[in-house]
């Protein structure tokens, strides 16, 4: 079986390429620069390509995989920039039907907990999307179009909408990274939002398994939420941090506001993961 990953340089790609090099599978990583790529390049093919440019030919470039992880979105983490539905949405619409009807049989895109908007308490994957940000519309959209290209295409889709995730490699502008950064600067105090907002965070490694886990299925999935299904408070997180990692930092709660575009309290279920690991 042959699995490519688009945005394979990215934070969550990396962790799937390590995840996917212990599957018996033939890895084909693509990214925009593939000297990202570096600590793989023997182990799996690597391709340098940029999805708003993209060849005709590029399903062959590929290698024809039988399963494509697509992770690639430019513009993060602006959320509310205009980009994600003036630019990426097409961009990205483009590509993937180009290399559905040049024969892709089996497709997962990373979607976004953004698609449900500012719906609160426990999200299932059935629920009607209501996104209210720029990057979560884009992705419901981009969802909606490939589920209309299932009617004249035949292939096999999973949606999975991604939550909250920390682990290394993530951006300096994560909570994670900064608490860490912070304390390896030796600063005192750590200023972050008052923290009682109530969120579903999963290791990036979780993250990735279980992104791998959906793609070797080969089967139609539909909207699946990629989560914990337990709701922990951001402060209680970042005390497990500084706990596990033995360090020592004051926590400055309440120094910024808390985020418009969320509510103070969402977590997703997984039910459809939950079946795949028994």
């Amino acid at each position: 079986m042959k699995v490519a990953v688009t945005g394979a340089s990215g934070f969550v790609g990396q962790h799937i390429l390590a995840c996917l090099l212990k599957r018996d599978v033939e890895i084909v990583a693509v990214s925009r620069d593939v000297n990202r790529l570096a600590r793989f390049s023997k182990d799996v093919q690597t391709l340098e390509m940029d999805i708003s440019s993209t060849p005709s030919d590029c399903f062959e470039k590929m290698g024809r995989p039988d399963a494509l992880i697509h992770l690639a979105w430019e513009g993060l983490p602006n959320y509310k920039s205009l980009h994600h539905f003036e630019t990426e949405l097409p961009k990205q619409y483009n590509f993937l039907k180009s290399i559905i009807k040049s024969g892709l049989p089996s497709l997962l895109v990373a979607g976004t907990c953004f698609e449900y908007g500012m719906q609160s308490g426990l999200l299932s994957s059935d629920l009607i999307t209501t996104p209210n940000n720029p990057y979560g519309y884009a992705k419901d959209a981009l969802r909606k179009q490939l589920e209309f290209l299932k009617s004249d295409s035949k292939f096999n889709f999973t949606w999975a909408r991604l939550f909250y995730m920390y682990g290394e490699g993530q951006s300096s502008a994560s909570l994670y990274t900064k608490l860490k950064e912070a304390v390896a600067r030796g600063d005192k105090v750590f200023n972050m939002s008052g923290g009682e907002q109530l969120r579903d965070f999963l290791d990036v490694e979780e993250v990735a398994q279980q992104l791998v886990q959906l793609a070797l299925t080969q089967r139609d999935m539909g909207c699946v939420n990629v989560s914990s299904g337990y709701p922990i408070s951001v402060r209680k997180l970042v005390e497990q941090w500084l706990n596990k990692n033995d360090w020592n930092i004051d926590l400055n709660l309440g120094y910024y506001p808390y985020p418009d575009y969320e509510p103070m309290a969402f977590w997703g279920d997984n039910p459809t993961l939950d079946t795949l690991q028994k």
